[in-house]
């Protein structure tokens, strides 16, 4: 950065002018949470008024190595002062590093960098069609993929096109051909789906958009063994359950479900910058030849760095196991809260769905919450998603279970 550089802040907002110009100057595809959040530090935020709150939405897994992770924000900051972008036209050594690694920590063969989950969603989708048609033999134009009712990957409109939610589909259509739903969980069903062809399976190991719903023991290794009988590419979605959100660096390994290629994303950009990719076995991912697919963003120097942090402290702090324990005792305080209005508490790690009874306003439990100093908000089916950073300490656990059970007795 030149000497002469000048820093532009944005000027401090009271919290209901922040909150107004938002609702009056941006498009109304959002309905926030009444707070503007203004600062934010490992497992904790801020908004405008001072307030603070135990953050338990996590960017929805986002945030996995916490708020500002001094690791990740020092590599941005180094990396800032060399080089930001420049563009796929030629290697960089960041990108080299950073794919080499990912290959490693996914075990996979090779990656393609993006930016958005989304994006990295519509890679695997293009990648499985060309595989189809160009190793699997399928007639052009006709390749099938399954998906599971209840889904999440995205917003883009081939998306927004699989998506068994009509609100999320039906006003932006036409949909995209060629994709086929099927019952989450269901093994026969899928079974059934598959024909000469279909190019692959799409699912996310455990729904979290959709409500946190996760399938019956045994169907992902199920899922894996079926899809290499039938020469069907399996394909997990892990932008939300990746990278030690469940207890495992990937969900998919909680059942040994190898997939031929992964999508990732969120905790992928250490909490500070959109990163993603898809990562794949090598005789699936060499299907692309130059001029296939690209991205002006994906890869770059940045975003690799940033990256490579993130992995580096999932590492060093350990952050699979200690997701693992400390979902554990989450979810144990979180179903010791015995009120006639919770309906159901389930997840794996620190992926945690607490939902509520048919009865319960959401908006005024959304406010419960709040007064608590509770950072959460429902998803589908009146679940409240209780995804903090994996940088949580204990007596975090404990407070967030003592506030919860407040919000919950306010509302009974």
């Amino acid at each position: 950065m030149s000497e002469d550089a000048v820093i532009i802040a944005p000027p401090i907002q009271a919290e209901t002018q922040a909150v107004q110009w938002t609702a009056r100057y941006g498009t109304r595809n959002y309905r926030p949470l009444p707070i503007a959040v203004y600062r934010a530090s490992g497992v904790r935020v801020w908004d405008t008024e001072g307030r603070e709150y135990l953050d338990c939405v996590g960017c929805y897994s986002a945030v996995a190595c916490g708020h500002l992770n001094a690791a990740v924000v020092g590599a941005a900051r180094a990396q800032l002062e060399k080089m930001a972008i420049v563009g796929r036209v030629v290697d960089t050594p960041e990108l080299g590093v950073f794919l080499k690694r990912l290959c490693e920590y996914t075990q996979m063969d090779r990656a393609c960098p993006m930016n958005s989950g989304a994006e990295a969603v519509e890679t695997a989708i293009k990648i499985a069609r060309k595989w189809a048609y160009t190793v699997k033999g399928v007639p052009r134009g006709q390749a099938e993929i399954l998906v599971a009712e209840g889904n999440f990957h995205g917003r883009t409109t081939t998306i927004a096109g699989l998506s068994s939610e009509a609100r999320y589909r039906d006003d932006f259509g036409p949909s995209t051909p060629g994709f086929r739903v099927v019952p989450f969980g269901d093994h026969a069903s899928v079974a059934g789906a598959i024909s000469e062809r279909t190019a692959a399976v799409l699912m996310e190991p455990i729904q979290a958009e959709g409500g946190v719903v996760l399938p019956p023991p045994g169907f992902m290794a199920g899922l894996r063994r079926l899809c290499a009988e039938r020469n069907v590419l399996l394909i997990w979605d892990e932008v939300q359950t990746g990278f030690c959100r469940t207890g495992a660096r990937f969900a998919w390994q909680h059942e040994e479900a190898r997939p031929d290629m992964v999508c990732l994303g969120k905790a992928l950009g250490g909490g500070v910058y959109p990163v993603s990719a898809v990562a794949g076995r090598d005789e699936v991912m060499c299907v692309l030849e130059p001029g296939d697919h690209g991205s002006t963003f994906g890869g770059n120097p940045l975003a690799a760095v940033v990256g490579l942090a993130a992995m580096d402290e999932m590492d060093r702090l350990g952050l699979a196991e200690r997701s693992a324990r400390l979902g554990d005792l989450l979810r144990a305080g979180l179903t010791s809260i015995r009120l006639p209005i919770v309906k159901d508490v389930r997840g794996r790690g620190l992926l945690i769905g607490l939902e509520v009874n048919e009865s319960v306003c959401a908006k005024g439990l959304n406010l419960a919450f709040l007064s608590e100093g509770i950072l959460t908000k429902e998803t589908r089916a009146r679940t409240f998603r209780f995804a903090p950073p994996l940088t949580i300490e204990e007596d975090d656990v404990y407070e967030i279970v003592r506030r919860t059970g407040r919000a919950l007795a306010a509302m009974s």
